[in-house]
């Protein structure tokens, strides 16, 4: 079952979207503020997030842009702000839909189905970076036809690496999209799983991967030719 994500502050909105989404067979999970809402968005895997423009906390336009930075999980934006200007700036800040309220159901849902079919409904469930291979239904990882061993954290770690590949990541943004918005310790834990990963993965010759950006963060690259 496909899970969307409802970030809307009118409850009862909110309340018709559970059910009506529930009744077109999708599972859903809402928050009723900006900030509760990023925090789900990016801490799990949703087919689609519906959000409000006008939300307490963080505005819909920056939730979107941050959610941008880490994930490109599909976002409709709803509003009730319909000027030419105010769905530019939400398609500019990432979203890749716009409904004005108020809307038909029907509609919403002929969207959602659209925006499923462009971006292939289901996440992606293999990704390559040079001779490294990552199968995320079966969380198997291989390189150069060898099996790496990875634990579960890991693994999710190297998986958010490589669905962003290119894209530089911020030790806050893993820490959150890896062990969890509720996880207590520091950033530095990001650092240590850093190096688990780079000895299992660039030891040995092999090409580098993991690149630091000092004072931001760390992104994976294909390896160059040369000097990688």
């Amino acid at each position: 079952m496909d899970h969307i994500l409802i970030i809307e502050d009118e409850k009862p909105l909110s309340r018709l979207l559970e059910l009506e989404l529930g009744h077109a067979g999708y599972g859903t999970e809402t928050a009723f503020d900006g900030r509760t809402g990023l925090e789900l968005a990016l801490a799990n895997e949703y087919a689609c997030i519906l959000l409000d423009l006008m939300l307490p906390g963080l505005s819909g336009m920056e939730v979107c842009r941050r959610i941008r930075q880490v994930k490109g999980t599909p976002i409709v934006m709803l509003t009730a702000r319909s000027s030419v200007f105010d769905k530019v700036n939400g398609l500019d800040c990432g979203a890749d839909d716009y409904v004005a309220k108020p809307f038909d159901m029907e509609e919403l849902l002929a969207r959602l189905r659209a925006v499923g079919r462009r971006n292939g409904q289901a996440a992606q469930t293999l990704l390559r970076a040079g001779e490294l291979t990552l199968h995320a239904e079966s969380r198997l990882v291989k390189q150069a036809g060898r099996t790496v061993e990875l634990s579960v954290r890991e693994f999710d770690l190297l998986h958010c690496l490589m669905r962003n590949q290119n894209r530089v990541l911020t030790r806050d943004l893993l820490l959150n999209q890896v062990w969890g918005t509720e996880f207590d310790g520091g950033t530095n834990v990001v650092d240590v799983y850093i190096r688990y990963l780079r000895a299992k993965l660039e030891d040995g010759g092999r090409p580098k991967l993991i690149h630091t950006v000092r004072g931001v963060g760390y992104s994976l690259r294909e390896p160059e030719e040369e000097g990688a």
